[in-house]
């Protein structure tokens, strides 16, 4: 028997929906080349959303607004402590992720991985951060009440895991095929009491950091699985098979995997294009007002659903507290920045103007293309022949 599962051989679909990833990839990355406005921004709106997503996988969610605050180190809004300090101990290995990765002389080991885990779960420390687990594990789906899957034993768990890494340091073919089976080995092998799914996700942005073709702030899918977490355990299912079955194909799972980064890619294209036709419109702003080209941050954070705060300004911006205020409150009375709270706890977003020239180029937006258009129901078919997905 195989001791991981192992890359599928694959089909002349499946390398043409690569090589058409790798050209898009290129295209933003030579966008990106050229020093834009708004390239910040969409930067911390990127690593927000990939938060956002992988938490929100499993169970921890939250606003748009808490998830760009963690990024930004601000007290969140609406989000709940518990939830919170997933959010926390995720925005800690991920800032790890995308500072390292991508480093000539970075390589991942053992050690890093169990170092992340601690960061993911050292607010709870009877979760044994940091430690492999040492009993069986078992996933448990509770709209059935009966248990999923079951990983493999716990004796077993070292051995794998040194196999695992001993593959990831081998940097032979495509990045995004070798990403995808890191993460499904990992979160088979459940190696740890917890975090097991977010751990396998930030290790599939890791690897995918270290392809550099396109930064690792915008290589992650992890915004996209979010999104379609119904289907993402429903491949992990068809794939596993309920339990530790290294000899079951993964073809599914990479196509599953392709084709999140295929959408990813087209978002992110579509977003680039959005962010130099809002500059434009904040340009035209800020000239009709008589407005300091400094407030252009401000009405751009807005535009893209953040929310604005009088610390985050004076970080962005490099003026005094007192200029910030004054900055602000003249958005606001011009009612481009729409106020809530007091004092400080007061915080900013988009003025009824911006919300509908936002609302206008958006509805200008083309369908995104299904790299795979069959492949979401074959999933949904072979994930309801096994048991229910974890």
């Amino acid at each position: 028997m195989r001791s991981l599962f192992e890359s599928p051989d694959l089909g002349l679909d499946d390398l043409a929906v690569i090589e058409e990833i790798g050209q898009i990839r290129e295209r933003l990355a030579s966008v990106l080349r050229v020093p834009k406005r708004w390239d910040g921004g969409l930067r911390r709106t990127a690593q927000a959303r990939a938060i956002q997503g992988s938490n929100s996988i499993e169970g921890y969610t939250v606003s748009d607004q808490d998830a760009a605050a963690a990024v930004e180190d601000e007290p969140p809004l609406t989000a709940d402590e518990r939830t919170w300090a997933e959010i926390i101990g995720y925005r800690r290995v991920l800032t790890y992720v995308l500072s390292v990765a991508a480093d000539a002389e970075f390589t991942i080991d053992e050690s890093m991985l169990r170092s992340m885990h601690f960061m993911l779960l050292e607010h709870e420390l009877a979760k044994s951060p940091g430690r492999y687990r040492t009993t069986s594990i078992y996933v448990r789906d509770d709209r059935t009440d009966r248990n999923v899957y079951e990983g493999p034993e716990s004796e077993d768990v070292p051995g794998l895991m040194r196999r695992l890494v001993r593959d990831l340091q081998n940097s032979e073919g495509e990045a995004m095929v070798r990403a995808a089976m890191a993460h499904l080995n990992l979160v088979m092998i459940h190696p740890f009491r917890d975090g097991n799914g977010r751990m396998a996700r930030a290790l599939q942005t890791m690897v995918l950091a270290q392809d550099q073709v396109l930064e690792p702030t915008f290589s992650s899918i992890e915004e996209w699985l979010g999104h379609s977490t119904d289907d993402y355990y429903a491949v992990l299912a068809a794939t596993g098979g309920g339990g530790w079955h290294p000899e079951r194909d993964a073809r599914m799972w990479i196509q599953f995997n392709l084709r999140a980064h295929h959408m990813q890619a087209q978002t992110l294209q579509r977003r680039f294009a959005e962010a130099e036709r809002l500059w434009g419109l904040i340009d035209s702003l800020v000239s009709q007002h008589g407005l300091s080209d400094r407030m252009a941050e401000a009405l751009f954070d807005v535009l893209l659903g953040l929310r604005v705060t009088r610390p985050s300004y004076v970080k962005r911006t490099e003026v005094e507290e007192r200029t910030a205020t004054r900055d602000l409150a003249q958005l606001a009375r011009l009612g481009l920045l729409q106020p809530h709270g007091q004092t400080r706890a007061r915080f900013y977003t988009a003025g009824a103007p911006l919300v509908e020239k936002m609302r206008s180029i958006r509805s200008q937006r083309e369908p995104l293309v299904d790299p795979y258009p069959n492949l979401v129901a074959g999933i949904r078919a072979a994930a309801a022949k096994v048991a229910r997905p974890f």
